[in-house]
């Protein structure tokens, strides 16, 4: 429940709109709704300012659809997703859509405005993508404008410097990278705005599933990174966003 909803509520009262049995029917669900399978959080958007986010691996879609019927006319963002989920949901929700990439499922119940300021995504390698799309589609979620750059490690540096100018610009970077995991510290020496390194899984057996990476970007030698776990672009975007709205 939201602030305009309580205003709502209160005012109803107020003017007699609405009866007392009414009033204890709509409350009685918070400051949770327990649907069996979950028990869905209907004061996160008011403690929080952005609703419950699903995380939909290992979810079942029945068990992913009841969630999404009793979020009532909330922004749904839902993680980790799949085909099979977006097939059933797009038979009882309008404005959705499928990221296949990063595995994203976003419902769109309202208007979502944007900052002026933005987000840069950018990622070492094209094999990265799966990480920068749900980065990306997390931070327009979540009202950020955000541009992606993709394929810019240091494998092929005069990339990234073809790139600065945007990069330089933004008021948040994500840089995501696998293998070695050296693109934020080449970055953060070039940029003054935090930056959330985000490792991912990407590389060959010594790269151990990100954790390589993960260790690298922890002992940077550069200032002004922060790391989310392996490829955690949705927490990366998360944070990124918080900041971006300041």
């Amino acid at each position: 429940m939201n602030k305009e909803k309580i205003l709502k509520l209160i005012n109803d009262i107020k003017n007699d709109n609405i009866s007392s049995d009414e009033v204890i029917k709509i409350l009685k669900n918070y400051p949770f709704h327990d649907i069996g399978c979950a028990k869905i959080d209907k004061q996160r958007v008011l403690r929080n300012g952005n609703s419950e986010i699903i995380y939909g691996a290992q979810k079942t879609k029945d068990e992913i659809l009841a969630i999404t019927k009793n979020m009532n006319d909330e922004n749904i963002l839902i993680t980790r997703s799949n085909v099979e989920v977006f097939n059933e949901l797009k038979n009882h929700h309008k404005n959705i859509k499928f990221n296949d990439r990063g595995k994203i499922i976003t419902i769109i119940n309202k208007e979502i405005k944007q900052t002026k300021s933005y987000i840069a995504i950018v990622s070492a390698g094209a094999s990265d993508s799966f990480v920068v799309e749900e980065a990306y589609e997390t931070a327009i979620f979540l009202g950020n404008k955000a541009i992606k750059i993709i394929d810019v490690g240091v494998a092929g540096i005069n990339r990234l410097f073809l790139k600065l100018d945007e990069i330089q610009k933004a008021k948040v970077l994500i840089v995501v990278a696998g293998m070695e995991g050296a693109l934020p510290s080449v970055i953060a020496g070039l940029v003054n705005s935090p930056i959330i390194a985000v490792p991912t899984s990407v590389g060959y057996g010594a790269n151990f599933r990100g954790i390589s990476a993960l260790l690298s970007m922890l002992n940077s030698c550069s200032n002004g990174i922060s790391v989310v776990n392996i490829d955690n672009g949705f927490g990366a975007a998360y944070n990124a966003s918080i900041i971006n709205h300041m």
